[in-house]
């Protein structure tokens, strides 16, 4: 006779009516049919309910129908189930609950995650005395207002006996957390996540009887933990997520503890997970600290004012995140020993060489490798070969000089690379057409030169982000850019391009007619944590999954405002703007209908302004310094008509490469002196990845004697201008 069934996670969704059939295995003890349609079966149940030796039920993501009247009058209350996994079903709790606590005297684990259920927390789970995990995640449920007494469903849970599992993240909870549920004396896993505490304080005496606290998960709740100088958790915790709690300003001194064995009874022997970003911690990093995370998988430390230096020993780590903080020193070695290993030190102040990377033991497992917003300078090493699955590179916004390696196009994973803000020079490696898979790439603001690669249109057709912004590239656009028909942002401007506008511009499907778009460029990296016995005794089975989420952003210098885009399917953007592009605006532009920037100012063109550009929807507001400072075009918006009168002799040769110049560094200085700058008619550096704010202050270090000269010859003009004016 047939035990267990399983027809869920095969990778396709099977449709299932009614259950009926079911009823004839009558020796069933397990079944699972997740991921399968069983939105007609009314009678699911119903069938249930007649299963007498049925164990473990898993139903997750089935589109369950509610559960009707006449099935509640036949639930029997002495049902063997002691795994039920009803999750992401959307079942209100008039639908569920009636006969849940009917069929729950067995109950060992029940998992009500992602549906539907409001109000308060029923004071009848408390009755499920067998029950030690209990997932209700992702819910609209909420705590009693007087509950602090005593009297709600959770504390009602506190009374069991083995509880070992409370996770109630993602609802509605507000006010703030009893001390009493510290009667969990035997809780391992706490999660409370996505919650309204907002300005609850949580101290050592909510913890003090949780002595097998394993994993603890209070993020984005706004909590304080404010706890006595000294404590010293009964509790050794292997994952530990604190995200936009308040723990500083000092280092918590108490997660010292969590990195040393203290309970050898405890099957997990020291912290694994360790997330505390924005977490408002503005300290130097505790000596003790680089000793003992050695062995730890996961660090967020992002978005706090942390301060210090790596040591010089080698870095064991999978996943680490120190991004927007005060780090300083040299590029770390690492080593990384197993797969899917990430690493963002973004935003800091790393200074030096990184010719360190060449000497990371297991990088071949390096997926994501940001340094972007730091102080690294010197040529960048010809190492990339020993990172194949790498997804994300990011070394913009430092001060790299020399030529861009060629082992780049070792990269066929890539997915995103920006090299934005440096000094790289010569043209771009002929290998690069390797990384077939990129979508977002960044080589704006460097000194790059040469012609715009035919290749890049070719064999890159999967991008959406395209910028060569702020260079040296010379020649024609090549008619091959036409292919990239998934094509958001192209950003040209600010080089010394020439030729006309390629016709098949139409091509960019993504502008031409409403498409579904990519709203992020982001990559998700997904790792499992370590495998301990489950409560089954089953060994082998992940206790956790990672997840690192990266997402590529556009930042949008729009008439003097900087916008941030990282859901870049909202900006369809094309800027030409500030090079040497002569004849007529091709008629085929007016086909992009989806296009919500154009800027083709400071170049040479002539002609009448097609006026269906000017009907394209997002562009009926369209400003004139769109086409301005072009000489030779006429008509509306520039002018009412083509009866133009040349320009006089003498003048300077419109979009040249002094009066670009001339504009970028007033446009810097402007910012560094609080001007309100309008960028609109000027040569606009339209769009950045990430900050500006590293190729700012170099700028400003290399134009300090331009700006000096530039004032001393504006006094000598008012000077000389005051004494003609005094001597009339």
């Amino acid at each position: 006779m047939l035990e267990t069934l399983r027809l869920g996670g095969n990778g396709r969704v099977f449709n299932v009516g009614k259950l009926e059939w079911l009823s004839h295995l009558s020796r069933l003890k397990e079944l699972d049919l997740s991921f399968t349609n069983l939105s007609n079966a009314n009678d699911w149940s119903q069938v249930i309910t007649h299963l007498p030796l049925l164990q473990k039920l898993s139903l997750r993501h089935c589109g369950l129908p509610s559960i009707s009247s006449s099935s509640l009058s036949l639930a029997n209350s002495s049902t063997s189930l002691t795994y039920l996994d009803l999750s992401d079903n959307n079942l209100p709790s008039s639908a569920i609950y009636p006969w849940l606590f009917n069929v729950s005297s067995n109950l060992v684990s029940l998992d009500l995650s992602s549906n539907q259920l409001k109000g308060l927390i029923p004071e009848a789970f408390g009755n499920m005395k067998a029950i030690q995990e209990l997932y209700l995640n992702d819910n609209l449920l909420v705590l009693a207002e007087n509950q602090v007494r005593g009297d709600s469903g959770l504390n009602e849970i506190g009374k069991l006996p083995d509880f070992r599992v409370l996770d109630l993240g993602y609802n509605l909870l507000n006010g703030s957390i009893s001390k009493s549920i510290g009667q969990l004396s035997n809780l391992r896993v706490l999660r409370l996540p996505g919650n309204s505490f907002g300005g609850d304080v949580i101290s050592e005496a909510h913890f003090s009887n949780f002595t097998y606290l394993q994993k603890l998960d209070l993020s984005y709740t706004s909590l304080t933990l404010r706890f006595n100088s000294g404590w010293i958790p009964s509790f050794q915790l292997s994952q530990l997520l604190l995200c936009s709690c308040k723990l500083g300003p000092r280092f918590p001194d108490w997660l010292r503890t969590q990195m040393d064995v203290l309970n050898p009874d405890v099957e997990i022997s020291s912290i694994d997970y360790l997330d505390i970003s924005a977490s408002g911690i503005s300290d130097s990093l505790p000596y003790w600290f680089w000793d003992k995370f050695q062995g730890l998988s996961y660090i967020n430390m992002s978005f706090n004012q942390i301060s210090g230096t790596f040591p010089n020993n080698s870095i064991h780590i999978i996943h680490l995140d120190l991004s927007s903080n005060n780090f300083s020193g040299p590029l770390p070695r690492f080593s990384l020993d197993y797969n899917m290993g990430t690493i963002n030190l973004s935003k800091n102040k790393f200074t030096g060489s990184v010719s360190p990377i060449c000497n990371f033991t297991g990088a071949v497992y390096l997926t994501l490798f940001d340094l972007s917003n730091n102080l690294f300078s010197g040529v960048v090493p010809n190492c990339f070969g020993s990172f194949p699955f790498l997804t994300a590179l990011n070394l913009g916004d430092n001060s790299f000089s020399g030529s861009l390696p060629s082992s780049l196009g070792s990269l066929v994973s890539l997915e995103m690379l920006s090299l934005r803000g440096n000094k790289f020079s010569g043209v771009l490696p002929s290998s690069l057409q390797n990384c077939a898979k990129l979508k977002f790439l960044d080589l704006s603001d460097n000194e790059l030169s040469g012609e715009i690669p035919m290749w890049i249109g070719q064999k890159l057709s999967s991008l959406v982000f395209l910028s060569l912004q702020g260079n040296q590239f010379r020649g024609r656009i090549p008619h091959q850019l036409c292919g990239l028909k998934y094509l958001q942002i192209l950003d040209l401007s600010v080089n010394k391009i020439s030729g006309t506008i390629p016709p098949c511009l139409n091509n960019f499907t993504s502008m031409a007619k409403k498409v579904s778009l990519d709203r992020r460029i982001e990559h998700h990296i997904l790792d499992t944590g370590p495998r301990f016995l489950s409560l089954e005794g089953v060994y082998g089975e992940p206790i956790w999954i990672i997840q690192v989420r990266y997402v590529d952003e556009a930042l949008l210098t729009w008439k003097g405002t900087k916008q941030s885009y990282p859901q870049l399917g909202l900006l369809l953007a094309i800027d030409l703007s500030c090079n040497k592009l002569t004849g007529e605006i091709p008629e085929e532009l007016s086909s992009l209908q989806e296009l919500v920037v154009l800027n083709l100012s400071r170049n040479l063109f002539n002609g009448k302004i097609l006026q269906k550009i000017g009907h394209i929807r997002q562009l009926e507001s369209f400003d004139p310094s769109s086409f301005s400072h072009n000489r030779g075009l006429c008509g509306p918006p520039i002018s009412p008509n083509c009866s133009m009168v040349e320009a006089p002799p003498g003048k300077p040769t419109v979009g040249s490469e002094e009066d670009c110049d001339e504009f970028m560094k007033w446009f810097y200085t402007g910012m560094g002196l609080g001007f309100a700058v309008g960028l609109w008619g000027f040569c606009s550096v339209v769009f950045f990845k990430r900050s500006w704010r590293h190729s700012y202050y170099r700028y400003l270090d290399s134009a300090k004697d331009w700006v000096y000269v530039s004032f001393v010859l504006l006094k000598t003009r008012l000077v000389r201008r005051i004494k003609g004016l005094s001597t009339r």
